[in-house]
């Protein structure tokens, strides 16, 4: 959710392979060698990793859907924040955000009810990575990195518009870690997935 100054709440890894080099064969045992010896030797080449990692088809295809309802749950958080009497729990799920996640959003939601205040701005996702897919776990995971931009987030009170004073500031960019994991809706058979959680990692 938000990193705004007022409730701070609460985001890769690159997997490296082993490359294989070439070696050169002995003479066969009481044969003379009759290659002749170079004076100068030829540098062992250094391995190489790859940038990113190999996903399989299933991975590829969960990790778009996981990010995209990422994404979503994100722009759903803002809209709450933005207009506190307005949020509801059933919005909130159907863009994405569920577990504890879900829980800590609407508690702050009416923490700011209660107070008047709104949340003025929106966060923006940026750089958004994987940091790990486990399809085979018992709940299918994925977790995202990302930095979140909240540097155009204020308090502000719903009656006159004006900012909430004495807040002491967070950080405008925080690395953030997004768990998204695939389950039912409550009351459905269907399964989606929903951002149960995300964590601060520092600054961006």
């Amino acid at each position: 959710m938000p990193r705004r100054p007022a409730l701070a709440s609460a985001t890769a890894a690159l997997c490296a392979v082993s490359a294989l080099t070439a070696c050169q064969g002995s003479p066969e045992a009481g044969q003379p060698n009759t290659t002749p010896t170079s004076s100068t030797t030829s540098p062992t080449p250094t391995p190489t990793a790859p940038s990113t990692p190999t996903w399989t088809t299933e991975e590829q295809a969960a990790i778009t859907a996981a990010k995209s309802r990422y994404l979503s749950a994100r722009a759903a958080i803002d809209t709450a924040l933005n207009n506190p009497p307005a949020a509801s729990r059933e919005k909130l799920l159907q863009a994405g955000t569920g577990g504890k996640w879900l829980v800590q959003v609407l508690t702050d939601v009416q923490f700011n009810l209660e107070r008047g205040w709104y949340s003025d701005g929106r966060a923006s996702v940026e750089g958004v990575s994987i940091a790990s897919v486990k399809l085979k776990a018992e709940q299918p995971e994925v977790r995202l990195n990302a930095c979140l931009d909240t540097s155009k987030i204020s308090l502000r009170y719903q009656a006159t518009r004006k900012p909430v004073p004495g807040i002491p500031a967070n950080g405008n960019r925080h690395k953030v870690q997004a768990q998204v994991v695939y389950a039912p809706t409550v009351g459905q058979a269907t399964k989606k997935w929903f951002l149960i959680d995300e964590k601060d990692l520092g600054s961006c």
